[in-house]
């Protein structure tokens, strides 16, 4: 196995003493759906009681040794590393990586429960990373026509000027086009928590709360890379993920350190012209915001900043591609920076997430001090990007229905 042959027996030893220990504990960390959740006392009736005989079957055939291990769910992973005495300085560099890639914070400040349901699902029998037929737009396509079949209506460059508040409650929202669109039940916001902030009238939000968010902790920014290039020149059997660590010693989480790099169009080949290939290469979460804030995109000092930051992208994709790639040859070439990232998914300071630490502070949840407002996406629940939008949302969803309905959609999708 490739552990063995790059780092060594002992490397092994300890990976499987870990998978040991935290395969296990899956069974607690699955055994609650993640859709029986809701945001109120109803979640007694959807998900304590729903679950209870498989809760409870979980925590029996984990033995002693796993229910104790399962009490360690809202600790911090590196806690179970730690207990575990793992020293070889690749497991625990691999594990920080995983950590930091998931939650944008490394072992030390990652839930052990996350850790457990993803383990649970990356390091089973059989298991392969999947990537969707004809793309990622395709999941936006499905959730669209999921929207519209039950009578959504999803309008599009359609910017929320600000949340609207009436005697207290929030009641719709006010369109950059001066038009008022009022909600029939409750307003939710997608935007992150410093965002949704932004969009409020300051008298109508306790000061507390504020503060609160004002004062979590932000990861930093993004670079992206964007190609198109030639197919015929690469290495035969080229994966579709890749991941370039420069200096394990600096930490996962230190800036131009670490290189995601994807290719879809290794397996989707609808996804790229005939003979071409698309990329896209970014650092995660690691550029810092501070370096950019303030600049003129259209500025010298700009386009010489995005040529110098890009570099190191550059230089992963040329080591993952070998040597038939050629930056020059490429038909597509787009770096975007923390500002482009600022501008179009609309984050504040361009930010990867919020970097909330377990054992040190939780995540806010969905509910906000003002009535009929909640708030879903990754600065709510636990994780970086769609995990985390994907389960707060379906429990805000859940949330504003009644528990009959809610328990009714369960039985219709069947868990």
């Amino acid at each position: 196995m490739d552990l063995e042959k790059y780092v060594g027996l002992e490397a092994v030893r300890e990976w499987k003493k870990l998978l040991d220990v935290v395969l296990p504990m899956s069974a607690a960390a699955t055994a609650l759906p993640p859709l029986s959740i809701r945001g109120d006392w109803g979640v007694l009736s959807t998900a304590a009681a729903r679950y209870a005989p498989s809760l409870l079957k979980s925590f029996i055939q984990i033995g002693p040794q796993g229910a104790l291990g399962a009490t360690k769910l809202l600790r911090p992973f590196s806690e179970i590393i730690d207990s575990l005495e793992l020293k070889n300085p690749f497991i625990r560099n691999w594990v920080d990586l995983l950590c930091f890639l998931l939650a944008g914070v490394k072992s030390n400040g990652t839930l052990t429960a996350e850790m457990v349901y993803m383990f649970a699902e990356w390091y089973k029998p059989g298991c392969l990373l999947e990537y969707p037929l004809h793309g990622s737009g395709a999941v936006v396509d499905a959730l669209v026509r999921g929207m519209q079949k039950f009578g959504g209506r999803l309008a599009l460059g359609t910017h929320v000027e600000n949340i609207l508040v009436e005697n207290g409650r929030a009641i719709g929202v006010k369109l950059r086009s001066g038009q008022i669109v009022r909600a029939k039940k409750a307003v939710v916001s997608n935007a992150s928590m410093w965002d949704t902030l932004n969009l409020l009238p300051a008298d109508a939000i306790p000061k507390s709360y504020q503060t609160k968010v004002k004062e979590t902790p932000q990861c930093e920014s993004f670079m992206h890379l964007h190609l198109g290039f030639d197919s015929q020149d690469i290495l035969e059997g080229l994966g579709i993920h890749h991941i370039v660590v420069n200096d394990w010693s600096r930490g996962v989480d230190a800036d131009q350190n670490v290189v995601l790099i994807s290719v879809p169009s290794v397996l989707g080949k609808d996804l790229a012209p005939p003979g071409k290939h698309v990329l896209h290469a970014y650092t995660p979460g690691t550029e810092p915001f501070g370096l950019w804030e303030g600049l003129d995109r259209r500025s010298a000092e700009y386009r010489g900043l995005k040529a110098e930051r890009s570099e190191v992208m550059w230089r992963a994709v040329e080591r993952a591609l070998g040597p038939g790639f050629s930056r020059e040859n490429c038909d597509v070439k787009l770096v975007g920076t923390p500002l482009t990232h600022q501008r179009f998914l609309r984050r504040n300071r361009g930010t990867y997430g919020p970097a909330i630490k377990a054992g040190e502070a939780t995540f806010p949840g969905h509910s906000t001090p003002i009535p009929q407002l909640f708030c879903c996406g990754d600065s709510t629940f636990p994780g970086i990007g769609v995990p985390a939008v994907a389960a707060s949302g379906a429990i805000v969803a859940n949330s504003l229905v009644s528990v009959s309905q809610h328990s009714e959609l369960l039985d219709a999708v069947g868990i």
